[in-house]
């Protein structure tokens, strides 16, 4: 059970708005304060574009355009995979692994990403928190994906960027590995005779 962001591919708010803001000081700014991870985790979490872009454009008029630019053009905080790790689910769907995804995950910025990635064929089923309206690390999201992939938690390893989120798992009985790249995943699979 992989999750995607920074572990499947690289995500990043700054990889749209450096293209949008000349200034690095007001682009940190504008990060820091404007488009940041934490109000970008209500989509998430299940909040439509249309009501944060709306809201903050109020807060923040200024910025309205590159507001919108964050709705319209998300897939460009995604600048490509994380480095060695689609060859390993290549690997392990060669094996025969079950493949499974947990995401924190817009609906609204999956719908516009995922045709983009073709690797999620190989993939049995993938959780996404914003169409779920569940987010990791809260154990109803990791409870419901579990009973979605019919598995039980010995069954499954999650793989996740976050230490949050692996320790939510491995409290529900789940082997988790925490993700630092694509090396050090390599061999715990190995380990574990997956690879």
């Amino acid at each position: 059970m992989f999750d995607i962001g920074n572990v499947l591919y690289r995500w990043d708010l700054r990889c749209l708005f450096e293209k949008l803001i000349d200034d690095p000081q007001e682009l940190e700014w504008f990060l820091a304060h404007v488009v940041t991870p934490e109000w970008h985790f209500q989509h998430d979490a299940g909040r439509p574009f249309a009501d944060m872009v709306a809201e903050r454009s109020r807060e923040f008029p200024q910025y309205a355009e590159h507001i919108l630019a964050y709705s319209k053009r998300f897939p460009e905080t995604i600048p490509g995979p994380v480095e060695g790790s689609l060859e390993i689910v290549r690997a392990l769907a060669a094996r025969d692994i079950p493949l499974f995804a947990i995401s924190n995950f817009g609906a609204e910025s999956w719908a516009q990403f995922r045709p983009s990635a073709p690797i999620f064929g190989l993939f049995s089923d993938i959780v996404i928190s914003g169409q779920e309206k569940m987010i990791k690390p809260d154990r109803e999201i990791f409870e419901l994906a579990l009973q979605r992939f019919a598995r039980s938690p010995e069954q499954c390893l999650f793989i996740d960027d976050r230490l949050d989120n692996v320790e939510t798992a491995e409290a529900l009985g789940v082997t988790a590995h925490h993700f630092i790249d694509s090396p050090a995943l390599e061999r715990q699979l190995t380990l574990l005779g997956l690879l």
